[in-house]
Formats: C-alpha cells, structure tokens, sequence
C-alpha cells in the first residue's frame, strides 16, 4: 500500500520530481505516481485523490507550473495533506507557480516548498510520517547525520587545499 502519493500536471514535470522518488526510496516509503492535470483532465485527477485517500494513503506531493492549480484542487478534494511543489516553467520562471499554491483559501492548507525543491517535498513528506512510524524516524536521524559528515568531509578537504595553496 502506497503511504505517499506523487502527482504532476505534466510529463514535463517529471525532471524535477525525480529527485523527490530518489528521496521516497531512499527512505524506503512506498509511494505511487500519476501524471493528472485539473485543468484537462480534473474528473481523473479528482478521481485519483479519493482513491487514493480511501485506500489508505497518508499525504500527497502534487508539483504544478504556471498557474499551479493542481495542488489546491487536490487539496480541496482531501483532508490529507498536501505539499506543493511549484515548478520553474513558463516567463515567469515559477514565481507565478510559488504564488498560486502559497495562497490557498483559509481552511484548505497547502504546504509549499521552494521552486522546483521536489528533494525538500518528500523530506517533509517523510518527516510527517515519522512520527507514526519509530523507524523512519531513525532514518531521518542517519539522513541528517550523513549530512553533517559530507560537509565535515567537504570542509576539511577544502581547508588542506587551501593550506597547501599557501
């Protein structure tokens, strides 16, 4: 059973959420994906949400550009909760996306991560899971602590550069 389930607008879309299935694997979280646009096909996208929802999922990410209606269409048809994830498309380089989902009606939340930070999406996504779940607690915990050694790694190795510079 899928606790997370992924949608995007388009296809296109795909490119930055890979980054949030890499994340999902990683922290071993089964997950399912669709490509499901409100505008063109809201029927199926609605469809796919209470679906979802009745089969036993936890949280959606949804990843919209331009206008971005996805996300808030799809929070609008749960009570799960949702995180958007606004994509960089279009003139307006994504500021159009970031805008529609962080300004959700009141009573129908959205939680939004930065433009195109589909990683930042499932990191959240696994946060809030958490804290139902003790092991995957421990594995956000190993997570931050492979974090903090990369960059331990990465300064050290900067710092002998720098020094036999001079």
């Amino acid at each position: 059973m899928s606790q997370i389930g992924v949608i995007m607008g388009s296809d296109s879309d795909y490119k930055i959420m890979e980054e949030a299935l890499k994340i999902l694997h990683q922290f071993e979280v089964p997950f399912e994906v669709i490509i499901s646009s409100p505008q063109r096909t809201l029927k199926r996208t609605v469809d796919w949400v209470k679906g979802f929802e009745a089969q036993g999922g936890k949280l959606i990410i949804a990843a919209a550009g331009l206008a971005a209606h996805l996300p808030g269409v799809v929070a609008g048809a749960t009570i799960l909760p949702v995180i958007g994830v606004p994509i960089n498309s279009g003139a307006l380089e994504g500021i159009d996306a970031l805008y529609s989902i962080v300004q959700m009606p009141p009573g129908i939340p959205v939680a939004t991560v930065g433009i195109g930070a589909a990683r930042n999406a499932a990191l959240l996504a696994v946060q809030i899971l958490m804290s139902q779940d003790s092991a995957l607690s421990i594995k956000v915990k190993d997570y931050r602590t492979q974090m903090l050694q990369d960059i331990e790694a990465k300064d050290e190795a900067l710092q002998k550069r720098l020094s036999e510079e001079n």
